[in-house]
């Protein structure tokens, strides 16, 4: 969520630009999602700065001659720096096999979900996007989205077509869960076998780890903000949840409007009813920044506590590091220092590569692409079924994060949640935390 200018081709990747993080929020569904091959149009938004030139392959099954990956992410807006270290990662994955899989090639091109308008992503454009994935018939996997409010959009469209979908950023639990919008839930999956996997560790872990983090740092009085997006506001309910569980008071969970200028009064409400704990759930493009200057400038004792949606380098430049100093933040995945094997292969590889630290989701993209990849090799062959059941069938996977699996959901086994303090104008990791107590 930061603006910084990367290009990234498949066969070389060259930067400009500093790094930064989010994930997954959104949530501007479209009155009605037409079913695939209904509302197409006849190209994708604008694609990112990566994409590859598309091939023409035939349709079927086939064993031979090319298939196409397509991604889609907000390439435009402040998200653009953490989605340019995840198509670094795609491309990275991509590079290292040669860019060939099942015996045959394979042509990435990178889609832009988002709007210079909207300065994130959109829904019409995502709807459209998915849409023209749907219809193409040498497609054979999509890898998204970053924002779980377009997921929302794209699964059942993707669903209809049989096209698997591996997200490296969705992280909201209602799009794989039963228990927190089962409405929402029911209308995803027309068709059976489901087709949406995400590699990174959904929100009801991250938000309840928080809470608990929260209470242990002392914290009793909590009042939460929420973007009123899929991600945001379902971060911040399991953060309220597990809080008042841990003991702890929430004074409101309230929406707020994003495109407001600034929100002074509002932290004077905050402030007189005697929090000590803002916690938002959002992203840096949603108001986080605005949100965090505007509470230490009317009260600078209350602490400002956020999601991976803040917890970027583009969050601390944005409301600046002297301001931003003692913000908490937490992300889903063990800290890169951690990684071993193939992660700390990927990290190291990335540094010398792209000439700075990764964001966090850079290797959840390198991961996806990965299993991606790794499914069309035991599909052996050019057809969306097969790919789609070689996915589902993921299990004890070792890759760049661990070892791993994904479970009858769609749901990475993997919990780690890390906990991070803006120090020094950076976020510093803190130690891991955990949703059980």
């Amino acid at each position: 969520m930061k603006s910084a200018k990367q290009r990234f081709t498949v066969l070389s990747l060259l930067v400009t630009g500093s790094m930064l993080l989010a994930a997954c929020g959104g949530d501007a569904t479209p009155t009605t999602i037409p079913a695939a091959g209904a509302g197409a149009t006849d190209t994708p938004a604008s694609s990112g700065t990566t994409g590859a030139t598309a091939t023409t392959a035939s349709g079927g099954s086939t064993t031979s001659g090319s298939i196409k990956l397509v991604s889609s992410l907000p390439r435009t807006g402040l998200s653009k720096t953490q989605t340019d270290d995840i198509v670094a990662g795609y491309n990275m994955a991509l590079a290292e096999h040669s860019k060939k899989a099942g015996g045959m090639d394979i042509v990435y091109e990178d889609w832009d979900d988002a709007t210079a308008q909207a300065g994130k992503w959109d829904a019409a454009t995502e709807q459209a996007n998915a849409t023209k994935a749907a219809n193409d018939p040498d497609i054979m996997g999509y890898l998204g989205t970053f924002n779980s409010g377009a997921a929302k959009i794209a699964i059942p469209i993707l669903n209809k077509a049989g096209l698997v979908m591996i997200s490296p950023a969705n992280t909201a639990p209602e799009l794989t869960k039963k228990g927190f919008d089962d409405a929402t839930l029911n209308t995803l999956y027309p068709n059976s076998p489901r087709n949406y996997f995400r590699v990174v560790t959904a929100d009801d872990v991250q938000g309840a780890a928080a809470a608990n983090w929260a209470t242990e740092l002392g914290f009793k009085k909590a009042y939460i903000l929420n973007d009123q997006e899929v991600y945001g506001k379902g971060v911040a309910n399991v953060f309220e949840k597990q809080f008042k569980a841990d003991g702890g008071t929430v004074l409101a969970n309230e929406g707020i409007d994003a495109k407001q200028p600034e929100f002074k009064s509002l932290m004077e409400k905050v402030k007189s009813q005697g929090a000590d704990l803002v916690y938002f759930g959002g992203l840096v493009d949603s108001g986080g920044p605005q949100l965090n200057k505007d509470l230490k400038s009317v009260a600078p004792n209350i602490t400002f506590m956020g999601p991976d949606g803040i917890q970027t380098q583009a969050f601390v430049d944005a409301v600046g590091a002297d301001v931003a100093e003692g913000t908490l933040g937490t992300v889903a995945g063990k800290s890169y220092a951690d990684l071993t094997g193939t992660g700390a292969k990927f990290y190291n590889t990335f540094k010398t590569q792209m000439g700075h630290e990764p964001d966090p989701y850079a290797v959840y993209g390198y991961e996806a692409m990965n299993v991606m990849l790794n499914a069309i090799d035991k599909a052996g062959k050019k057809d969306r079924a097969a790919i789609l059941a070689a996915v589902a069938a993921t299990k004890d996977y070792d890759g760049a994060l661990g070892k791993w699996s994904f479970d009858e959901n769609g749901d990475t086994t993997l919990t780690d949640i890390g906990a991070y303090k803006v120090t020094g104008g950076k976020f510093v990791f803190q130690k891991y935390i955990s949703a059980n107590k």
